[in-house]
């Protein structure tokens, strides 16, 4: 009798199967296996809860990507590819390498903006495709996945090198405690003073050979064109 209670997986298999509505998936193989389990109701709602406050970074997560769901639906990525065609001289290289110095900024401020799901893909993608199709041409699909690439890139490097100026922050607590393990006690403000020459290096490197990256594509796909954003 204990194999019953494996039914909610049954549920989630055959619902994803027959292609049906993901949530409404996982609900009913909830309500199921809390039925089959003698949870009850209540037992459901605790467990529910448990996993909300044991797992909250993911459920902020989650929350982010319903609200950049909704803001695109209402024109997010237009208004974002709009505004940056009325930039003079704007291109897929220079959108990313903007990106890049704001995101340092504020990484090492801890702020985060949603990463690739909540910012680039709705905001920084748009207005780099937006920089091409205002210059007249059609965005080449090749191109379109290195832009994706680039752009996903650059949120990477610039957090990864910048969230450790944040003095007490994950990544600097990370690293100090590292250290300690194999024998050098660093303080955290001694980490940063080092840390900062090595993320401006990092952005610097990384935003001129986006952008020469970009540069080599566009005159690939476009000809002379969109050379240097004309």
């Amino acid at each position: 009798m204990g194999w019953i209670r494996l039914i909610g997986v049954l549920i989630v298999i055959l619902g994803f199967a027959l292609k049906l509505d993901s949530i409404l998936i996982i609900l009913v193989a909830s309500i199921v296996t809390a039925f089959v389990g003698n949870m009850g109701i209540v037992g459901l709602l605790e467990t529910f809860g448990n996993s909300f406050v044991a797992n909250r970074s993911m459920a902020i997560f989650i929350l982010i990507m319903l609200v950049t769901g909704t803001l695109e639906r209402n024109g997010l990525k237009n208004a974002a590819s709009d505004l940056i065609s009325k930039v003079k001289g704007a291109s897929p290289g220079k959108v990313i390498g903007m990106y890049g110095i704001m995101r340092g900024i504020f990484a090492a401020f801890n702020v985060s903006f949603g990463g690739v799901a909540g910012f680039v893909r709705p905001i920084i993608l748009p207005m780099a495709v937006g920089a091409v199709e205002s210059k007249g041409e059609k965005i080449n699909e090749e191109h379109l996945e290195s832009i994706k690439g680039m752009a996903s890139g650059m949120e990477n490097v610039a957090w990864f090198y910048c969230q450790v100026l944040f003095i007490g922050g994950a990544g600097g607590l990370l690293v100090q405690s590292t250290l300690a393990s194999i024998g050098y006690d660093v303080e955290l403000i001694d980490l940063v003073k080092v840390e900062i020459p090595v993320s401006i290096f990092a952005l610097i490197v990384t935003i001129m050979y986006y952008y020469l990256k970009d540069k080599k594509l566009r005159e690939k796909y476009y000809g002379t064109s969109l050379k240097e954003g004309k």
